[in-house]
């Protein structure tokens, strides 16, 4: 009988270009488990279960790499599950200073640059290892490196993403990077939760965010600078309010950074309960900032797993990071890597049932 806890590979189809993609499986097919592409580092599966027992897939996705790399897929541009660098969010009209050197990137979205340009992190194949786990936890360590130049970010950047997935529900993600030049570094993951899979939106879903401000954003979504208090506007969750209860106020829905305290060590970042599965997520990390994102831009173009069709707000993320554009705006929290340092993260998705049920 095995003493760890399970670990197993199976192809996952190949790339325009040829290369091999695998689908590593964290945990038992027939329990909790979460399942990990080297596509894009993508977390594809992602099962849990309700107050019932029943476990259920809380994340956004497709069964087939084809489906990753479809032209509907890249029009949509949703970034299902992906690692996002090298610099997640937005960089204002795709342009930053370094050093007295200026740097112009693509402008993807609209003016700016997001989420890492046209060919970022979500759409590389990364080396991956499995690493030694234990009764109650398995690993995987997935790496890659990003040349200099690469999307005009500047360096040579080796990246070192962990997973980590076990017997109580948590999903750890652990980032290390360094480079031999200077250059911005902001990494995420950009997983899609819906606590109630099957459900059409996620409106319905409690949200607190322990944030006393965010990051007034302009007309493009860029920061102004202003690092607005939340008290008596539609983005206060300090208390659990539905996500869709105050949304109409917001133009767009919610796509904002989230500013949060000021401490050392992993804290909570967000925690959303869906009352009809009694599931919970809680949310730590050691990032100042966190990205709640409402599914605005889902249209319904797409049908994920059991034909389910993604329309708006079938989803939501929660994007740990440091602010949006914060090469443009000194006083942010810096977003500099320099030779010789290490970039080093952690985030924690902590699944559950409400306290209760």
């Amino acid at each position: 009988m095995s003493t760890s806890f399970p670990l197993s590979l199976a192809p996952f189809g190949r790339t325009p270009e040829g290369q091999a993609v695998e689908l590593y499986t964290l945990g038992d097919p027939a329990g909790p488990h979460a399942c990990i592409s080297t596509y894009g580092g993508t977390v594809t599966r992602l099962l849990v279960p309700d107050q019932r027992g029943q476990m259920g897939d809380v994340v956004l996705g497709f069964d087939a790499l084809d489906d990753y790399l479809s032209e509907a897929y890249r029009q949509a541009n949703p970034y299902f599950g992906a690692l996002i660098g090298r610099y997640a969010n937005r960089l204002a009209r795709g342009r930053f200073a370094l050093d007295g050197q200026h740097y112009q990137l693509a402008t993807n979205n609209g003016p700016n640059h997001l989420h890492g340009g046209h060919r970022g992190f979500d759409r590389v194949v990364w080396q991956a290892e499995a690493l030694p786990g234990s009764a109650t936890e398995a690993r995987l360590r997935l790496r890659y490196r990003s040349p200099d130049g690469e999307e005009g970010y500047p360096g040579n950047l080796q990246v070192e993403v962990t997973y980590r997935f076990g017997a109580d529900l948590t999903l750890r993600i652990e980032y290390r990077a360094s480079t031999d030049r200077t250059t911005p570094l902001n990494l995420t993951n950009h997983s899609y939760f819906n606590l109630a899979p099957g459900s059409p939106d996620v409106l319905g879903h409690e949200l607190q965010l322990p944030a006393e401000r965010y990051t007034v954003v302009d007309d493009t979504l860029i920061p102004t600078g202003e690092l607005r208090p939340v008290n008596g506007t539609p983005m206060d969750f300090r208390r659990p309010h539905p996500i869709g209860a105050r949304i109409g106020q917001v133009a767009g829905g919610y796509d904002h950074n989230w500013v949060l305290p000021d401490e050392p060590g992993l804290r909570l970042a967000a925690r959303v309960q869906e009352p009809a599965s009694g599931r919970r997520l809680e949310v730590y990390t050691d990032q100042p900032g966190v990205q709640f994102y409402s599914g605005n831009f889902l249209d319904g173009s797409l049908r994920g797993k059991n034909g389910v069709v993604y329309g708006r707000h079938t989803g939501f993320c929660l994007e740990t990071q440091h602010f949006p554009d914060s090469p443009n705006h000194p006083q942010f929290p810096g977003t500099i890597l320099r030779p010789g340092t290490e970039f080093h993260s952690v985030t924690e998705y902590r699944f559950g049932l409400i306290p209760g049920q």
